[in-house]
């Protein structure tokens, strides 16, 4: 792999590049002064090179000149990286984390917000009309968030024994006797960690958290996991956040060992007596996810609660919530302003995670039927609703592929609207299917992936018009865009 690094400071630059050998089936090319014209899928700016193949480039923002160096190359496009800048972008800031570049989590933390929300609304719009190919109404402009960094509630880190040296270490000369490393995978590399000192994009005191649990490991001789070997005993650090001010810590362990467990968790609740809920899991599987796996909770409860409008929503360490919590209350509240409930209503939300969106539209319609296939979601749901006094919703459990059976309808009346919020693979072409078989009224489509949810939007074409269209940036200093969609019955 090639590796292009640089440092803009103003206006001036001071650049320093690393190579590594490509694979001898690359046949790498330097395009001299290609000039970035637009950013594209998963961060990348966008050139051309002379042969008239676009070119998907990293390290760079639009408006830049530079000479790139490829890194792939295929029948329709290069991937490269900028080896050589002859001018940098007005689109260009100074980014704020000292990560930036090596970290993959920030990739736009160099350009303006401004640009950034420009960018996130003209991707939606190509979408929407390449891929769609449906007819539009005027879209509305994107909504910005009024946080742009410290806006996630959620954040997972993972230990590593043997931690990523960056360019300027492995130069440097020097010896690294601490390999210990908490923090993100290196971009495409399973087992390879950046060591993070401050990121930007959780709240205190998520970096206190983390580097006082990484002294304190390291000073009494836990050890950090090693992804190839499998051993060592601590995998992950997981820590959420709600506006409410309550904070869960989950500690994973790859093998139990209870004298050095309750060390580190005693010392964590004795360091940071605010957290509401200390959890842990023992996990000897061979990856990390821990939705199979026992929880365990060490001190406080095992929850914590978000809430939104008066509505309390419980948040367990499995649990489904929106990363950012001040922008999900804006896009339930235009999610809930697309329904244009008038209270008769009967509204099936599809893929209802744990009944959120459902909750929150309740109050303005006559009853709403949530769906969601994962059933620990749905117990949620169910609980949520109990707590909140939300009596005209209901929640099952059900393969989406399967709800619109005669008799569900039957039991559950003929939807006049319907919510969808599916995966970023969009919905199963089945699941269209049956939306088509019951046409309801209205359906309003909110995506964290526009792509598929303008292929989506081009098989219900035929039925439906889209007569509303809005961008949220949920996400900044990202390339990720969430957006909703209207449809009503033609």
């Amino acid at each position: 792999m090639f590796v292009g690094i640089f440092k803009n400071t103003g206006n001036k630059s001071s650049q320093l590049f690393y190579f590594c050998a490509m694979g001898r089936r690359n046949k790498n090319k330097v395009f001299e002064a290609v000039e970035v014209t637009g950013a594209g899928g998963k961060g990348k700016g966008i050139g051309k090179s002379p042969d008239g193949r676009v070119i998907f480039i990293d390290n760079v923002v639009p408006g830049d000149v530079a000479d790139i160096k490829t890194t792939k190359q295929r029948k329709s496009y290069y991937q490269g990286t900028a080896v050589n800048f002859h001018q940098f972008s007005d689109k260009r800031v100074e980014p704020v984390c000292q990560h930036f570049g090596t970290c993959g989590g920030c990739k736009w933390q160099n350009m303006g917000y401004e640009y950034q929300l420009e960018y996130k609304q003209d991707e939606v719009l190509n979408n929407l009309i390449r891929v769609g190919k449906v007819e539009l109404p005027e879209v509305t402009p994107i909504l910005g968030s009024k946080e742009i960094y410290f806006y996630r509630n959620k954040m997972e880190f993972s230990f590593s024994d043997s931690r990523w040296l960056t360019p300027e270490e492995i130069n440097s000369g020097k010896d690294f006797d601490d390999k210990n490393a908490l923090g993100f995978h290196i971009p495409g590399m399973w087992d390879k960690i950046l060591d993070i000192k401050k990121c930007h994009l959780q709240e205190d005191p998520s970096n206190a958290i983390r580097n006082f649990v990484k002294e304190f490991a390291t000073s009494n001789n836990l050890s950090f996991f090693n992804a190839r070997k499998q051993e060592g005993l601590l995998r992950t650090l997981m820590i959420r956040t709600s506006s409410t001010g309550e904070i869960m810590v989950l500690i994973q362990f790859f093998h139990e060992d209870k004298a050095k467990r309750e060390l580190l968790l005693d010392a964590v609740i004795e360091m940071f007596p605010e957290i509401t809920s200390l959890q842990y899991v023992i996990n000897e599987k061979g990856n990390d996810t821990i939705y199979d796996q026992e929880v365990v909770c060490y001190k406080g409860r095992d929850h914590i609660f978000e809430q939104m409008e008066g509505l309390q929503f419980k948040i367990n360490a499995k649990s489904f919530y929106q990363t950012n919590s001040a922008q999900a209350y804006e896009l339930y509240k235009i999610t809930r302003d697309f329904a244009d409930l008038k209270g008769d209503e009967i509204v099936y939300d599809l893929y209802t995670g744990t009944g959120t969106i459902a909750q929150f539209v309740a109050k303005k319609a006559k009853k709403v039927i949530g769906v969601e296939v994962v059933p620990e979601a749905i117990i949620d749901a169910k609980e949520n609703a109990e707590r909140n006094q939300v009596e005209n919703a209901e929640f099952f459990v059900g393969d989406m592929k399967k709800v619109f059976s005669e008799e569900f309808i039957n039991n559950h009346g003929q939807p006049d609207v319907i919510i969808t919020d599916p995966p970023r693979d969009g919905m199963h072409k089945d699941v269209i299917a049956q939306i088509i078989g019951i046409l309801p009224q209205r359906i309003v489509y909110v995506s964290c992936n526009s792509a598929t949810q303008a292929r989506d939007l081009s098989m219900l074409d035929e039925y439906y018009k889209v007569t509303r269209v809005q961008p949220v940036d949920m996400f900044p200093q990202t390339h990720h865009v969430e957006n909703v969609v209207c449809l009503e019955r033609k």
